[in-house]
């Protein structure tokens, strides 16, 4: 595994207070296209990179986290830059705070986290055409899509992640 002095990858909120890197590649990165996305968003669908938050490191800043509803009804807290007020990343309820859902938006090299898999498709915009031979759902995927979207490595990381909540 990379290091915070050697990193997969840097990020920052808009005004560059909070800086942050990941220290290793997400297990997984999805594109979301729900309309809780598309509203905390302000566009089509939003990009998060799901990574163990023991390998995300805050390096400069200060987030604020703010909880939002989901859904769902487990929620997310969403943490944002305490001086610009932007996202940079999330924890959702089912994972606790042991993922982060971070917005490639805020990498500086966000190609490095192209999408894995397209979500909740039932509620894309019309306009957008998703990409061929990449998985997507109408809604979220089950268990047994995990392997095949995540890769045997990014399928252990998530079980070794949920072994850890309790």
């Amino acid at each position: 595994m990379k290091t915070p002095d050697a990193p997969f990858a840097t990020g920052a909120c808009p005004c560059d207070a909070v800086r942050f890197a990941m220290v290793s590649a997400p297990y997984v990165v999805h594109a979301c296209h729900c309309r809780d996305c598309q509203r905390l968003t302000g566009s089509a669908f939003a990009i998060n990179a799901v990574i163990e938050t023991d390998r995300l490191a805050l390096l400069a800043g200060t987030v604020l986290p703010v909880s939002h509803p989901t859904p769902s009804g487990r929620g997310q807290t969403i943490l944002r830059c305490n001086e610009c007020q932007g996202a940079v990343w999330s924890h959702y309820g089912s994972m606790d705070e042991k993922a982060a859902f971070v917005r490639t938006g805020t990498l500086d090299l966000p190609a490095l986290c192209a999408p894995h898999v397209h979500i909740y498709t039932r509620t894309r915009l019309p306009w957008i055409t998703l990409p061929t031979g990449i998985p997507a759902f109408e809604a979220f995927y089950g268990g047994r899509d995990i392997p095949l979207i995540y890769g045997a490595e990014g399928a252990a990381r998530l079980a070794a992640l949920r072994a850890r909540i309790v």
